[in-house]
């Protein structure tokens, strides 16, 4: 009886210890034991910053799977993580993964964006796009040099401020204070200037003065300005009314629209002016009754001498009675 309840015991011991061990199993393996391990991925960087096997795998934050191991791509020149993803999630080939530090203290692990909807996904075996971001380290290292440049620029201000002790090579200050020691009379004098100038505006003379203190100059100044605004309209309006008439003149519309732009018009005109240049030159080679009378000065000479003549009749007319009076005058000028 003894011995059968110690062999029961020893039974019970040993499944219940084989119970525990698949329990912790099951705990450290995430429970995956008999589940599909998924397909997997390659992605390339030129730095896996401390990035080791088991580190999580996510996508916009949620967890898709986790890295297998890492490895040395010689002939890439490159480091390579073999991504094992969850069968239940699709990757676009789109997609871009990328080392990402989970903390100051945390792990690194892999993120990956969504990509594009409707993209084919990835599948197993397939490399993934990269892209490099900063790490801790890198980080560390830019800051630490932007410390030694601004320690370096904090300290040649320093020396340009104080001076470098040296005979002659005074600092900014040194320098500022000793201008202002040999100019100390200009400078009062400056002030006392200004002083002047200040109370000279305040009292309302000069030019200045009046525009700040008499409003009647403001609201002359106002009104020129109005003036000005309407004279601004007034060649406004003026530069639209000329180019209304050349619009005009370029749709053949008015007098000078239908001499630029209508041929009849321009050929009545061309005649016209041929007309008069042919009566012009009749008349200055003197062709024509009037042309002779500009020309021939006989007709001038003729026409006096018949007025003479009529000047004499006209003074016997005096002295003679009417009938002895015409045949006078007809026989003077006949």
């Amino acid at each position: 009886m003894n011995n059968t309840q110690q062999t029961a015991r020893v039974g019970l011991f040993f499944l219940l210890g084989v119970a525990l061990i698949w329990v912790a199993f099951e705990t450290l393996s995430g429970g995956e034991l008999f589940k599909h391990r998924g397909y997997s991925l390659i992605a390339s960087f030129d730095n896996l910053d401390q990035l080791k096997a088991g580190d999580d795998v996510l996508m916009a934050g949620v967890k898709i799977g986790s890295v297998e191991s890492t490895r040395l791509d010689l002939a890439g020149r490159r480091a390579q993580a073999v991504l094992q993803i969850d069968p239940q999630y699709q990757i676009p080939s789109d997609a871009t993964a990328s080392i990402v530090m989970a903390g100051l203290l945390g792990s690194n692990y892999v993120g990956v964006d969504l990509g594009t909807a409707g993209v084919p996904p990835l599948t197993d075996g397939q490399e993934i796009k990269t892209k490099v971001t900063p790490d801790l380290t890198a980080i560390m290292t830019e800051l630490g040099n932007l410390g030694t440049k601004l320690d370096g620029a904090l300290s040649s201000l320093t020396g340009m401020m104080g001076g470098n002790g040296k005979e002659g090579m005074g600092g900014l200050f040194q320098k500022l204070d000793q201008f202002v020691n040999d100019n100390s009379g200009k400078v009062s004098t400056a002030l006392t200037n200004i002083n002047q100038i200040t109370a000279k505006l305040n009292d309302g003379q000069g030019t200045l003065g009046k525009l700040i203190n008499d409003p009647t100059l403001h609201d002359q100044l106002l009104a020129a300005v109005g003036d000005l605004r309407s004279a601004a309209n007034q060649a406004h309006g003026f530069m639209d009314n000329a180019n209304s008439i050349v619009a005009q003149v370029k749709s053949g519309q008015g007098p000078l629209g239908m001499l630029l732009y209508d041929q009849q018009t321009a050929d009545n005109l061309k005649s016209s002016v041929q007309n008069i240049r042919n009566v012009s030159d009749k008349l200055a080679s003197g062709q024509g009754t009037l042309g002779k009378l500009i020309n021939d000065d006989s007709l001038y000479t003729t026409a006096k001498g018949t007025l003479n003549k009529a000047n004499r009749t006209l003074d016997g007319l005096n002295d003679s009675g009417p009938i002895t009076a015409v045949g006078i005058l007809a026989n003077s000028l006949f």
